[in-house]
Order: structure tokens, then sequence, then C-alpha cells
């Protein structure tokens, strides 16, 4: 009896289009990231009038035709590099946070990490930079509403994991958080301050942020006494 033919599954091969345009995309992103990736610490260490085309291709072994193509301009690419660091820097402070047991420790981690970094000196050179190129503007834009949605997940994913009693909204902390470290640290640059000293700068404009579960409860016994009693005591 002769044997049924098995039709063998399709399997996307390198003449498929749609496996073709997935290749592209694939190395698109990973050039895109090596060349972020050679380009941020020449941009930290010579700016960007100092750092030339040239410069980042050869540190990225690339053509300089491909940095243009990707990013279109070096400015863009400056804004980008600053962007992402931001972003990375962000993720940095909220994994350094997530072993503290007080709200103390938890705002002594954030503070450290930030101020420990270059990277909001950084971006703060690509705020300036968008000042003279609008069209520049939405990235930063898009960076800094990422910035405090994640802030703001993060704080309240800690309070709400150890039962503090934040003093202010989460979005308000978050946002209160980054505005005192880019003054902080700013400022801290032009003065020639140590990473301690801007630690210990932010941690007192900062305040206290919450309270633990225990300063939370006298609190709420404080709050809840008998106003009648509080009166017959103090008279």
């Amino acid at each position: 009896m002769a044997k049924r033919s098995v039709q063998a599954p399709f399997e996307a091969t390198a003449g498929d289009p749609k496996h073709a345009a997935r290749a592209t995309r694939s190395a698109g992103r990973k050039m895109r990231s090596l060349l972020l990736d050679a380009a941020s610490p020449l941009f930290k260490e010579r700016g960007v009038s100092g750092t030339s085309i040239a410069d980042i291709a050869a540190a990225a072994n690339a053509f300089p035709s491909q940095i243009t193509y990707y990013f279109r301009t070096k400015e863009a690419l400056f804004v980008e590099c600053a962007c992402r660091d931001l972003l990375y820097l962000a993720r940095a402070t909220e994994q350094a946070a997530l072993k503290a047991r007080s709200p103390q420790e938890y705002t002594h981690a954030l503070a450290e990490t930030v101020t420990a970094s270059d990277s909001i000196a950084f971006f703060a050179e690509a705020l300036t930079l968008t000042r003279r190129r609008q069209d520049l503007a939405p990235l930063v834009e898009r960076t800094i509403e990422r910035l405090h949605a994640e802030g703001t997940r993060a704080y309240a994913s800690q309070v709400a994991r150890h039962g503090w009693r934040s003093l202010r909204a989460p979005d308000e902390s978050s946002r209160r958080f980054w505005a005192i470290a880019v003054g902080v640290i700013l400022e801290g640059y032009a003065m020639g301050r140590s990473p301690d000293e801007l630690c210990g700068e932010m941690l007192r404009a900062l305040g206290e942020q919450a309270k633990s579960t225990g300063e939370a409860a006298r609190l709420r016994l404080v709050d809840d006494r008998d106003p009648s009693t509080t009166s017959d005591e103090e008279s």
C-alpha cells in the first residue's frame, strides 16, 4: 500500500517577506542600541559640540551614514541618549530601594542612587538643547511622562507592600522627588559638591515622605481621640 504523503508544516524561510521584515526590524533595533551605547559615554565626556558623528561611528564600528539614517542628526542622537540614560537611572533607583524596610531607608536609597549618577546632569543638557530644537521636544516630553508614571507606580507599590501611610499622593511624591533631584544635583554640580553632599542635601529637601506601620498607627490613635476628652485634659 502506498504511503500517504505528509505535508511538512510551513516554516518561514529567508525568502518569506514577513521573515525578512522581522529580521530587518531586529537588526535595526540592535544597530540603534549599539549607536546609543557608543554615543552616551562620548557625549558625557565631551558634550554635544565636542563629539563628532565620525567619533561615534568609530566607537560603534559603524558608518557615519548609519547614524544619520537612524537618528537624522547628532543633536537628536544626543537627546535620545540622555532620555534613555534618565530612564535607566529611574529603573536602577527603583531596584535599589526594593530592600528598604522603612520609609526612611526607602528615601535614602532613592537619594543615594540618584546623586551617585551623572544622568540627571546629562538630561539637563538635553533640556537646554531642546529650547533651540523644538522638533526634539516630544521625545523629552514622553520621557518625563514615563519617568513620573513609573515613579508613581513604584512608590505606590512600596507603600501598599509595607502598609506605610504616605504623606502625599503617589503622583505628587514622584514629581516632587524628581523636581528636587534635578534642582539639588544641578546646583551641586555647579558648586562642585560631592555625591555624599548631594545626597545629604536631597534628604534635607525631601524631608519625611511616609510613616511606617507603627508610626501610622500611633498617628491614628492621636487623630481619633475624642475631642471632648482632649478638651477636658487640656482644661
